[in-house]
């Protein structure tokens, strides 16, 4: 950093660190600077963001004021908040996340709403599958909602699926099945009453990628079009689904017409899509009859 927090020859307050860490975010363009500065300083003091407020004057010692600005470095350089804390809510759980997984978004958690909303009337015991389960994020949302439904998981990565069991165990979810493999590999001759996936659907070539480049690409973009694994999945899904099961896909904003196409052509029933909270299209849905 240009401006350096580490050098001073005394501790300094935690409002000044504090106001220091707005500024430099805010002159690389992040778009939550103070609350930022914030969250990052209470993490590295392992205290509730209320504690800077109350404890302002308080000196900052030189080993939490080294991780600070380190932690400062690494998000003028782009990376994401939730890779600096480890950590991210999504549908009111708190899931431990790293590079290996895709940050878990809230419009996600409008496919947790639509599976709880298509299996409302279903049997004690449901079986649902996720897959590509990243962080685990709609399977463990699904597994809170409905401790009884019988729910798996599965994922490419190793690496993911380590998180994503280690996230059942903390939050007391160990009912969920995580099963290592290539989307419908690990699951051969089972059949769910609903699966569900948030698949990459970004263009290789889309300039958004940039922006999204401490992510792991894989769990971004499968191709040229963005549709590659969506292709994949709608007609390769339906083998898995018992009569009147569902699958439940999440889609970029402009791939409506192009799933709702896929799904036809696969022979899905009912399809339909869904916007998110910013209006965008989000979630298609198609049923197997």
């Amino acid at each position: 950093m240009s401006d350096n927090l580490t050098d001073r020859a005394s501790p300094r307050a935690l409002r000044a660190w504090l106001e220091r860490g707005h500024r430099q975010l805010q002159a690389a363009g992040r778009a939550s600077a103070r609350l930022e500065a914030e969250l990052l300083l209470a993490h590295v003091l392992g205290r509730p963001r209320s504690y800077l407020l109350t404890h302002a004057e308080q000196p900052l010692a030189p080993e939490p004021a080294a991780r600070y600005g380190s932690m400062l470095e690494r998000a003028v350089d782009g990376e994401p908040l939730a890779y600096l804390t480890g950590e991210r809510e999504f549908w009111s759980l708190t899931l431990t996340v790293s590079s290996a997984v895709l940050i878990p978004r809230p419009e996600t958690e409008l496919a947790v709403e639509r599976c709880l909303a298509l299996l409302a009337d279903a049997g004690p015991a449901p079986r649902v599958c996720d897959l590509g389960t990243g962080a685990g994020s709609i399977a463990l949302a699904l597994a809170a909602e409905r401790p009884h439904w019988r729910i798996t998981a599965t994922d490419l990565s190793s690496a993911a699926l380590e998180i994503a069991r280690a996230n059942a165990r903390r939050l007391g979810l160990p009912q969920v099945e995580f099963l290592l493999g290539d989307w419908l590999a690990p699951l051969a001759g089972r059949e769910f009453e609903l699966i569900v996936s948030n698949p990459p659907y970004v263009g290789m070539h889309d300039p958004a990628l940039d922006a999204l480049r401490h992510e792991p690409r894989s769990a971004l973009t499968p191709g040229t079009t963005g549709l590659e694994a969506l292709h994949r999945l709608i007609p390769a899904a339906r083998a898995h689904l018992t009569r009147g099961g569902w699958l439940v896909l999440e889609h970029g904003a402009d791939q409506r017409v192009a799933v709702a196409a896929a799904l036809v052509e696969a022979g899905y029933a009912r399809v339909r899509c869904h916007c998110d909270l910013a209006g965008h299209d989000r979630i298609s849905e198609g049923q197997r009859l």
